[in-house]
């Protein structure tokens, strides 16, 4: 395993130092890791790249290099790298589950632990959640867009670079996708790889219906030919037809499918469905790729075409149309004397304020189980759906009406305590599936991707209240 415990930005490097010149290395407190906007004006976002970052925080330690590295910067005094050559997480750790359905302004999760420990490890948790929950997101929207047609992951080779490549794939999987063209990701995560040829097979041999008959002859039993490397209509289609009849049917095959990779592919799939049924290739697959993303699936529907399944690169791996999910990282408690006292940044945009205290994150559901907003409460405040007195931070004086009927259930899981992890982390397949579940409890009015429903997040009020009176401080300071 790599060692990444320097993967930080610097200041907080300077920052713990800072701490550990003034005693403060050892003072207990509280950071939540949140975003404040949902991607591409989206309902929702789906948690993901917490499995990475528990690798991380069970592995934190500095090596040898690490603090010969951190010596030649020559800012940092003998006692301050000997601690951290000593150094490793014994803080806990609550989180939402991967998988999880989130919204704006929630922790996603929350570190509990000495300031310098809290502060050191900023830079790799942000990296992992947010990472890695922009494309488990963006993957699930163009898998509701194809609307149970087969979605395969194919952008390795237009990611920002191997990690982004591999855990965009894990994180792809997470939001639905069948398969990926990415071996090391199968390797690693079980993901199905998948794939059969690329143009220059084509173009290597004298002509089209050569390549395709050599490939045939290799893998009959499933065997998918790329139709577009010189004229889908006039060549590619008629080759393709030719060897399922003179080769694969004589032998007892069938044709599985062929791909297009290029021009338009709504004209195109009507043209090719046409021929090959007309050939009594009915039962033959329809694979299209080439820059597809949601927006293009709902085009080509609008226009029924005839597709089966999508091979997506570039715009998924990269969320190419909103590459860079917002998440942040802010301090929010500092014990002192036992007692956790609230922090709060205050900023002159209104939306950039944060939610301060040690905090606990709960989602009420109703009667049949469907998601109906989110809650903050104080980390130890006693909440009973009887009771509940619940504030709209953006509409004060708007009473919420609660059902008796409806349950509560907390989000966050205890992850690590006291440095040890305590959670059984699941595998890739069971977060998979639990995302499949909660998608089933949002309502689907959350689920366009124009003008979705927005989803309540509520403070309690005695949370509001804190909130109201530091911000009344701060406007005296």
């Amino acid at each position: 395993m790599r060692n990444l415990t320097t993967l930080m930005d610097f200041y907080e490097l300077t920052m713990a130092n800072g701490y550990y010149e003034l005693g403060l290395k050892d003072d207990r407190v509280v950071f939540d890791l949140f975003y404040r906007n949902n991607p591409e004006n989206g309902g929702f976002v789906i948690c993901a790249g917490l499995e990475q970052a528990v690798e991380y925080l069970m592995n934190f330690h500095f090596t040898d290099d690490d603090i010969e590295y951190l010596r030649s910067k020559k800012i940092f005094k003998e006692d301050f790298l000997d601690y951290l050559r000593t150094a490793k997480f014994t803080g806990n750790v609550y989180a939402v589950e991967e998988g999880t359905i989130v919204y704006p302004n929630t922790p996603l999760v929350t570190i509990e632990a000495n300031l310098c420990e809290a502060q050191l490890v900023e830079t790799m948790l942000l990296l992992c959640i947010n990472h890695q929950s922009l494309i488990a997101t963006k993957a699930n929207r163009i898998v509701r867009a194809a609307k149970g047609r087969v979605i395969m992951e194919f952008g390795a080779r237009r990611a920002q670079g191997a990690d982004a490549a591999i855990y965009g794939t894990r994180a792809c999987y997470i939001g639905g996708v069948n398969s990926t063209a990415t071996v090391l990701a199968d390797q690693m995560f079980k993901v199905p790889a998948v794939g059969t040829m690329a143009h220059s097979w084509v173009q290597y041999f004298d002509s089209e219906y050569e390549a395709f008959l050599a490939y045939a002859k290799i893998y009959p039993q499933n065997c998918l030919l790329l139709v577009d490397t010189y004229d889908v209509i006039e060549s590619g289609i008629p080759n393709a037809i030719r060897v399922a009849k003179e080769y694969l049917e004589p032998n007892g095959y069938r044709l599985a499918g062929i791909r297009i990779d290029s021009g338009d592919l709504a004209y195109l799939s009507k043209k090719v469905r046409k021929m090959l049924d007309k050939a009594d290739l009915k039962d033959c697959k329809i694979v299209v790729s080439n820059s597809i993303d949601e927006y293009l699936l709902e085009s080509l529907f609008e226009q029924d075409a005839k597709i089966d399944s999508f091979g997506v690169g570039e715009r998924m791996i990269t969320s190419k149309s909103e590459p860079v999910f917002g998440g942040v990282y802010k301090i929010v408690a500092v014990n002192k004397n036992g007692v956790y006292e609230p922090r709060i940044k205050v900023s002159e945009n209104i939306e950039k304020i944060t939610n301060p205290c040690f905090k606990k994150l709960y989602r009420v559901y109703d009667e049949s189980g469907m998601g109906m907003f989110d809650f903050l409460a104080l980390h130890d405040e006693k909440v009973d759906i009887d009771t509940l007195e619940l504030v709209d931070e953006k509409k004060p004086w708007k009473k919420i009406d609660i059902n008796k009927n409806w349950t509560i259930k907390e989000l966050q899981k205890t992850i690590i305590k006291d440095g040890k992890l305590v959670y059984d982390l699941p595998s890739l397949e069971e977060i998979r599936n639990k995302t499949f579940s909660n998608l089933d409890k949002v309502w689907e009015e959350e689920k366009r991707f124009s003008y979705p429903h927005k989803h309540y997040v509520d403070l309690t009020k005695k949370l509001y209240e804190i909130k109201c009176q530091l911000l009344y401080e701060c406007e005296k300071k």
